[in-house]
């Protein structure tokens, strides 16, 4: 099997084994191959997160191709057919670790990219990559800072392709135009240990909370919209307990998550969870974290762009969806960019063989370069 570019350089930085937040020099190959056809490499560090900003271009629209170097952990290495870091390729597929999440969609960027300006070196606006090693981690130093950075100088992006693969059945075939906010809270609910045999000189914060905690996976939060499914509530941990049979815990700890529609915001979600505590005759202390807000960006340019590029590439006809975890994509969108997200089909994304498919990645790399001549191509 011939090697295409985009191949060649998926196996490159699957070799780099860039387990969140390393990028193990992910982002000086694909530094490289930008500096050669005019982007302005800028290097931007947090912590131990490294991060690439590339421009080529100074006017507007800006279209920025975003994406994350890191990599999850490989597993247990005894049940990889072959080395997680080692890219093999069998039966038309890649396999390694980052080889769908997202390895094989950085490399597409970036020869869609050179295709693109080889055709189009005059193109109008500019394009940008917005590379981070901190997605799979706690995206607090990767994305989130750059995006600070360039609102605190005037940079405004209009146009966000994140790389997240996306598919389901065949490349193409859904386009992530939104996600839910996801809001995180850790009740505290403090009650007074004691002897089983004793419970009235005890009190159980398990026994206090439970019609609380029922209550609130019983809520009915929304209805959801025609773009989005209502919201969830999920318990995610729940502790308590000292180890002995015998001892009633004096505390408990509940880690919960909301994935929340357009239809609410944080504010009125953390309103309606006290509400219902308050209900409740117990003592508690709760604490938020917000991961991010919904958005969307409903049909125009960019959607429609990436819809032909798709059907003049593959034939499929693409579906709209916001449905999934979160995203870098919460990031930008604040910066009121139109954002997809079109990668691979996700079936083998944080496991154990993960692969892609070899023409996926060429195909995927020749509709990155479609959707930039639908948008930056000169009248």
């Amino acid at each position: 099997m011939s090697t295409s570019p985009t191949l060649a350089l998926a196996r490159e930085l699957i070799r780099r084994p860039s387990v969140t937040p390393a990028d193990e020099g992910c982002q000086d190959l694909m530094g490289e191959h930008l500096a050669a056809i005019g982007f302005r490499n800028e290097r931007m560090c947090f912590g131990e997160v490294t991060n690439l900003w590339a421009r080529r271009g100074d006017e507007r629209p800006l279209f920025c191709f975003a994406g994350h170097t890191d990599v999850v952990p490989a597993g247990p290495m005894e049940e990889w057919v072959s080395s997680p870091f080692e890219p093999a390729v069998r039966g038309g597929r890649l396999f390694g670790r980052g080889a769908c999440d997202m390895k094989g969609s950085l490399a597409a960027m970036v020869t869609a990219v050179e295709a693109f300006v080889a055709e189009h070196p005059d193109h109008r606006g500019s394009i940008a990559f917005l590379i981070t090693s901190d997605e799979e981690g706690p995206a607090v130093d990767g994305t989130r800072r750059v995006v600070e950075r360039l609102r605190q100088r005037g940079e405004t992006i209009d146009y966000a392709l994140v790389g997240e693969p996306s598919a389901r059945e065949r490349l193409g075939d859904v386009i992530k135009n939104g996600r839910r906010g996801s809001l995180n809270g850790t009740l505290k609910v403090h009650g007074k240990q004691g002897h089983v045999a004793y419970p009235q000189l005890a009190r159980n914060p398990f026994h206090a909370c439970v019609g609380a905690l029922a209550a609130l996976c019983s809520e009915v939060w929304d209805q959801g919209n025609a773009h989005f499914p209502p919201t969830s509530f999920q318990i995610a941990n729940l502790r308590m307990g000292t180890g002995a049979e015998n001892v009633i815990p004096g505390r408990l700890e509940a880690q919960f998550n909301l994935r929340f529609s357009t239809e609410l915001d944080p504010e009125t979600i953390q309103a309606r969870v006290r509400r219902i505590l308050d209900a409740g005759d117990f003592d508690y202390d709760l604490d938020w974290r917000l991961s991010g807000n919904p958005f969307l960006t409903p049909a125009g340019e960019l959607v429609a762009a990436a819809r032909e590029a798709i059907a003049a590439v593959t034939g499929v006809e693409a579906r709209l969806s916001t449905n999934g975890g979160t995203s870098d994509g919460r990031f930008i969108a604040p910066m009121g960019a139109q954002i997809i997200e079109l990668g691979p089909v996700n079936k083998t994304i944080h496991q154990v063989n993960e692969c892609v498919g070899v023409a996926e990645l060429d195909d995927l790399s020749r509709i990155y370069a479609g959707i930039l001549d639908r948008l930056l191509a000169q009248a």
